[in-house]
C-alpha cells in the first residue's frame, strides 16, 4: 500500500493524463500552456496513501485484532510463541507480516550502486528527474521507466542478459 501498488497505480494513473493530453489536440482541443507539477501529484498522493493507512487501521482496530509493531522472534517454547521486543506473546496463529527490503548491491560490487535508488526511493522523489535509468526487466521496471518517460523525463530501462 505505502510503496507499491496503490502509489504506482496513483503514477500510473498520472501518466495516462498525460498521454490524453498529449492527443487533445487531435481531438480538436487547444492545450497550449499546461503544466505538470510533480510536487502537486506527490503531495495527493502521499496523503491519500496516509489516509488509506488510518483506514486499514481503523477496520483493524474495529475488528479487535492487535498490531504490534516491533522485531519478533519465534521463542523455543512448546507452544506457539513469539517475542518481540522483549515481551513474549502467545496465541493458537500467529501471523508475522514481516514486509521486504530491496537487496542493494555495494559499490564494490557495482560501482556507483549508491547513486542509485530502488523502486522504493521512487515515491520519495520530490521532483521529476530530467533523466532517469531504470535497471531491470520486470513489470515494475517497465512500468516505472514509463511512468517516468511519459511524464517528461528522459528514460532509458537497462536489461541484462547472458545472451543475444
Amino acid at each position: 500500500v505505502n510503496v507499491g501498488c496503490v502509489p504506482k497505480k496513483v503514477m500510473w494513473n498520472t501518466a495516462v493524463h498525460a498521454e490524453f493530453v498529449h492527443d487533445h489536440a487531435d481531438y480538436g482541443f487547444e492545450t497550449a500552456g499546461i503544466k505538470f507539477n510533480w510536487r502537486t501529484i506527490k503531495e495527493k498522493r502521499d496523503a491519500y496513501v496516509r489516509r488509506l493507512n488510518d483506514i486499514y487501521e481503523n477496520n483493524v482496530k474495529k475488528a479487535h485484532i492487535d498490531i504490534i509493531r516491533g522485531y519478533g522472534k519465534f521463542t523455543a517454547d512448546p507452544e506457539p510463541a513469539i517475542e518481540v521486543n522483549g515481551k513474549k506473546y502467545t496465541a493458537p496463529h500467529i501471523l508475522i507480516a514481516t514486509g521486504g527490503r530491496p537487496a542493494v548491491p555495494s559499490d564494490s560490487e557495482i560501482p556507483g550502486a549508491s547513486l542509485g535508488m530502488t523502486s522504493d526511493g521512487f515515491f520519495d522523489l520530490e521532483e521529476l528527474p530530467r533523466r532517469s535509468v531504470v535497471v531491470g526487466a520486470g513489470y515494475i521496471a517497465v512500468e516505472m521507466v514509463g511512468i517516468l518517460s511519459t511524464l517528461g523525463s528522459k528514460s532509458s530501462l537497462l536489461i541484462r542478459h547472458d545472451k543475444v
